[in-house]
């Protein structure tokens, strides 16, 4: 039922692309980061909570729809729906039924809740497609509690010292994640310009995070003890100087490597991640009962030798266009 091309993943019945990468007629769109929503589509099909952040990122003029996870549509004969992948707000694995086949394009998604998106879901389908941005047994990941206590912790040591604290995260989803669960008590949070509009978008739904935005007026001076989010954009510049003394935490499933902290030059690191782990990876692909395995941007050909050897599904590696947005930051 669908085909990988050089525009993106696409089903000929209903004639529409998923998360493609080069402009087309019609496109349902995973999630609103920038390697899975491009630019140049004449419509668009997402859940409600990725509308606003696609008009953000694409403009307000584009023609976006929007459904609710369990809303079916059908196009030609296609039944269509949405349904919860837990990588982000809004975030929606993709599902197509045409003459009792089923196929799930899973877009990014993890299964560890981070206490703000809706959590993944797995749905049965005989065709799976799966990311394996982590698809190696090395990745063992902390639980995002553990982790969201441990930065509150960092952040409260460094107060007591008289530093401010920068954590470095994506300014979409894994920023509204670690401001969901900021201990408010132990003292103020700012945030990069890039950080409070993805808020501001989300604000248009309902959501509500804390952070004040940091505009060029502001006396940094002021800001003492203080938490700041903000994207790895800002890192090495002048805007980041500006809370001095502070120390520096990278957010990302890479900090599980020794070298990987090292290399960024930042004072901690912290392994949180919006995307599976190892042992997430294969509960994932278990979970549909599919015997079909499409194994896309990571490490997919391990991972694909691995499920076709371990489990004997008919696992195969896929070339796709799907890269991070900032590789040190997933």
């Amino acid at each position: 039922m669908l085909e990988f091309t050089d525009k993106g993943i696409f089903c000929p019945q209903a004639n529409v692309y998923i998360d493609p990468w080069r402009p087309v007629k019609s496109a349902i769109i995973t999630h609103g980061h920038s390697d899975h929503a491009r630019k140049g589509n004449r419509k668009y099909l997402c859940h409600l909570d990725t509308i606003p952040i696609l008009k953000l990122r694409l403009g307000e003029e584009i023609a976006v729809q929007g459904l609710a996870f369990g809303q079916e549509i059908s196009i030609n004969g296609v039944k269509i729906s949405l349904h919860p992948a837990g990588h982000i707000i809004g975030s929606a694995q993709v599902r197509l039924e045409y003459k009792g086949e089923i196929w799930v394009v899973s877009g990014d998604y993890k299964l560890m809740s981070d206490g703000l998106s809706v959590p993944f879901e797995p749905v049965t389908c005989h065709h799976f497609i799966t990311e394996s941005t982590f698809g190696l047994p090395i990745y063992k990941f902390p639980t995002a509690a553990e982790i969201y206590e441990s930065i509150n912790q960092w952040w409260r040591q460094n107060a007591a010292e008289g530093y401010n604290s920068i954590v470095v995260a994506y300014a979409l989803g894994k920023s509204q994640s670690i401001l969901h669960n900021l201990d408010q008590s132990i003292g103020e949070i700012y945030l990069h310009g890039a950080v409070a509009n993805v808020n501001n978008a989300f604000n248009k739904n309902g959501f509500d995070f804390p952070g004040t935005w940091v505009n060029p007026e502001m006396d940094s001076k002021s800001i003492k003890g203080s938490m700041i989010i903000t994207p790895s954009s800002a890192l090495g510049t002048p805007w980041i100087s500006k809370f001095k003394p502070s120390r520096i935490a990278i957010c990302s499933g890479w900090m599980q490597l020794r070298g990987a902290r090292r290399r960024s030059g930042v004072d901690r690191g912290f392994v949180l991640s919006d995307h599976c782990d190892w042992e997430q990876l294969n509960d994932a692909v278990l979970g549909t009962a599919a015997e079909n395995i499409y194994v896309t941007h990571g490490y997919q050909n391990t991972f694909a030798k691995w499920l076709t050897e371990k489990y004997h599904l008919n696992a195969v590696e896929i070339k796709t266009q799907f890269e991070p947005v900032t590789g040190d930051l997933d």
